[in-house]
């Protein structure tokens, strides 16, 4: 099976199964592993910073050699075997089916009217306090959730899992967890997470900037507005702390036509972001099902440019194989 076949096929099995409760989960695995490897690795080297750059080599390594080690041992009790390893691994790197899931919890509620269960839902996807929200600001960290998870929970592993197969995608799924489990900026991590943070927008940079442009192309399809979502990129994409999550944030506000940022609350205290896109229609329940739709058509899109070229270089070096 190439690996066109194996991508196709792990994106069908995450559109169907999402990420099962019973199924052991390898981003599970790694942050177990990051969060043990803590402490060993801040005693055995006194400066932070140092340790977490030696704490990410070692957990992206062990993630990508794991993976290259299942495929070559189920390759050789036999060879279709190698092949559903390497399925299952891409499939375990993408997280569309969940992206949806965890955001239709929100609207569901929130859409009855039952907002404590609303915000209960949305503190489960979001960091900021979700305790005393309305609708529309609810509403508002919902689609910036969708949008800012479609790079790191979609694009982003399909382009790993098309540029370098399950052990890229894989090593990408760890690099993505260190920076959920050490990116903060705070006190403990503001050191030892910086290689953490900084690998992680290294990684999200060539993905996000993809995204940003696919997603206005899926707004044309869905009849939004394309020319909006291109021109709020343009000009908001940089209103964010992250070098890359403002990007996806700002085509999808212009394709809804919806004012995203503003002011968060954290643990009490307000925290005044960037406002990205213009408010040209009031934020409302319905934005988040448009936010899902417009995900996994740009999902789809991605899907297709990265199959396809892969197929086209695939096709080149024959070509280039047969004329020496």
């Amino acid at each position: 099976m190439t690996l066109e076949y194996q991508i196709l096929a792990a994106v069908g099995l995450d559109l169907m199964l999402g990420d099962p409760r019973w199924l052991p989960h390898p981003v599970r695995f790694i942050g177990r592993l990051a969060l043990g490897l803590e402490t060993p690795m801040r005693r055995l080297i006194r400066h932070p910073k140092i340790a977490g750059i030696a704490t990410v080599f070692l957990v992206v390594g062990t993630a990508g050699f794991t993976a290259w080690g299942l495929i070559q041992l189920a390759g050789l009790i036999h060879p279709p075997a190698g092949n559903i390893i390497s399925v299952v691994l891409i499939y375990t790197t993408i997280a569309a089916h969940d992206l949806a899931r965890h955001s239709l919890a929100v609207f569901r509620p929130l859409v009855s009217g039952q907002l404590p269960e609303a915000r209960s839902r949305l503190s489960m996807i979001v960091g900021r306090d979700t305790a005393r929200l309305e609708t529309p600001e609810i509403t508002r960290a919902t689609v910036e959730s969708v949008a800012e998870s479609t790079v790191d929970g979609v694009t982003a592993p399909l382009f790993f899992a098309c540029v370098g197969g399950p052990v890229a995608a894989m090593a990408y799924r760890a690099i993505n967890t260190l920076d959920s489990t050490f990116g903060y900026k705070t006190d403990r991590y503001l050191h030892f997470g910086w290689a953490s943070a900084r690998l992680d927008d290294a990684a999200n940079f060539i993905p996000a900037r993809m995204t940003a442009p696919l997603m206005a192309a899926a707004a044309g399809l869905l009849c939004m507005r394309p020319v909006q979502a291109l021109r709020i990129w343009l000009r908001d994409g940089r209103n964010h702390s992250s070098p890359n999550a403002g990007l996806a944030e700002a085509a999808m506000a212009g394709a809804l036509g919806v004012q995203l940022g503003g002011v968060n609350y954290y643990e009490g205290e307000p925290l005044a972001k960037p406002t990205i896109g213009d408010p040209t229609i009031p934020l409302s329940p319905r934005h988040i099902l448009q936010a899902n739709l417009l995900m996994f058509t740009t999902a789809g899109l991605f899907l297709a440019a990265g199959v396809a070229a892969r197929i086209g270089v695939v096709h080149l070096f024959s070509m280039w194989g047969h004329g020496l």
